[in-house]
């Protein structure tokens, strides 16, 4: 008898939560003055984000990644609703400040639409980046310059 325990494998989800958070403030950043300085602050911070995320997909199975990016998906979807209504309607709605409740949907909003993006898009990479046998790598209708004899 076995006493080892299994085990998944390691998720690292505090890396998907600061990528969430790196997104967030570079959204809100990005939307809240047209600073030249703030918004190379701000693609600096997606950047770090991106790196974030790409990690996470590399840490994660193949099935982990790709519900991650559906729920993250079904998120953006749920808060862009907001935007039809309003931000500011919205915030008016809500009990407390609506300037923070603006900028807390605003940070929702980049973050969840960016990490969704980069989940799905390392999601892609996996599914279709490797490689493919080498008989199967020709495709229908292209011809060689070598002889098949």
């Amino acid at each position: 008898m076995h006493d080892v325990i299994p085990t998944l494998p390691d998720s690292d989800r505090t890396l998907l939560a600061a990528s969430l958070t790196c997104f967030a403030i570079a959204g809100v950043a990005n939307a809240a003055v047209d600073g030249v300085e703030l918004t190379l602050g701000a693609t600096a911070l997606a950047i770090v984000g991106v790196y974030g995320v790409a990690r996470y997909a590399q840490s994660v199975t193949r099935r982990t990644l790709a519900q991650t990016a559906l729920g993250l998906w079904l998120s953006f979807l749920g808060i862009a609703g907001t935007h039809a209504v309003g931000l500011e309607t919205v915030g008016a709605a809500v009990p407390g400040p609506a300037a923070v409740t603006v900028v807390a949907l605003t940070a929702i909003t980049w973050a969840t639409l960016l990490a969704a993006a980069g989940t799905t898009l390392f999601l892609g990479f996996r599914e279709y980046g490797s490689p493919a046998p080498a008989d199967e790598q020709v495709i229908d209708g292209e011809t060689s310059d070598y002889s098949t004899r």
